[in-house]
């Protein structure tokens, strides 16, 4: 599923809210049907647990706690440490260089869809997986689909009904600050990770709140959403052709589909965890380019066949 910080902030139209919403509840009602007992995620960061002083490609998470950015949760997430641990350990065997954290913070990138499937981002026992998508360079997208295959290969020998989550926008390119683009005012924040004062935090906010008004309203200097794009790559997802995203390049990515599009990376480790186990089909298909998000906004739930 998507995620955005815009869905709890003012502006996004009811219409809009409710099309999502009807969306996520019939999710919830998958994710309740199937009561998992295990979760792992794949998601990005926004500059709130990894900087630039120290920036992996990928990150388990051994222990983890939500930063409590744009109105979610904050406090700890209920890691299992000797899962994920175990988990960092097979990943690695399989040849996938990832590194670990026994301290992780996971912003809204990680705890909205939790919040949003069980209420409560600490109510299933939860692995964390950080995957790179702002901070460049970035690698390529097929390691992605090699991590996502190493953890479904771990996961099968669990005797769990593990729910794999994939967090991350289709089509987007919003205002986030790279090395080379930050201005000098952010590097502090990117680089070192100095904390924002609740004054920045909110400034921030209100800038994000009127990017997005502009962008709904055509008047913005942001890439356009590219949905024929997202709806290529949710094809992609939905036949189970994941190899052919090892062709893709970073720089046709952001081209086609913005800067943030590298968010679909979690996608892809997702559905390549879930086909590690082999054929599977999707259900809930749902995608909405949703410009007052700044976003294509989707939503796929699948199950092995």
């Amino acid at each position: 599923m998507s995620h955005s910080p815009l869905l709890n902030l003012p502006g996004p139209s009811a219409d809009l809210l409710a099309d999502i919403g009807e969306n996520l509840d019939a999710a919830r009602a998958f994710v309740a049907d199937f009561d998992p007992d295990l979760v792992v995620i794949f998601s990005p960061d926004h500059y709130n647990g990894f900087f630039y002083r120290l920036m992996p490609s990928f990150c388990i998470g051994t222990a983890a706690s939500g930063v409590g950015d744009y109105g979610t949760q904050s406090g700890p997430l209920n890691v299992p440490q000797d899962i994920a641990t175990a988990c960092a350990t097979a990943v690695l065997e399989a040849g996938v260089d990832v590194a670990i954290s026994a301290g992780m913070d996971v912003d809204h990138g990680t705890v909205q869809p939790l919040q949003t499937l069980f209420g409560d981002a600490a109510a299933v026992p939860t692995i964390p997986v950080f995957i790179n998508s702002v901070a460049t360079p970035l690698g390529p997208v097929r390691r992605a689909r090699a991590l996502g295959a190493a953890i479904g290969e771990f996961v099968a020998t669990l005797d769990r009904r593990v729910l794999l989550l994939g967090s991350g926008g289709l089509s987007h390119d919003p205002p986030v600050p790279t090395l080379a683009t930050a201005p000098p005012a952010a590097l502090d924040r990117i680089v070192r990770g100095v904390a924002m004062s609740p004054e920045q935090r909110m400034a921030r906010q209100e800038a994000v709140i009127a990017a997005a008004e502009q962008f709904a309203h055509g008047d913005s200097p942001l890439q356009a959403l590219n949905p024929d794009w997202d709806r290529a790559f949710l094809d992609l997802v939905d036949t189970n052709r994941l190899d052919e995203v090892d062709g893709w390049t970073n720089a046709w990515i952001a081209a086609e589909a913005g800067n943030s599009a590298h968010e679909v990376r979690t996608w892809v480790a997702a559905f390549a965890a879930l086909a590690a186990q082999g054929p599977y089909d999707t259900t809930t298909r749902y995608y909405r380019p949703a410009p007052e998000l700044i976003a294509g906004f989707a939503i796929r739930t699948a199950s092995p066949r």
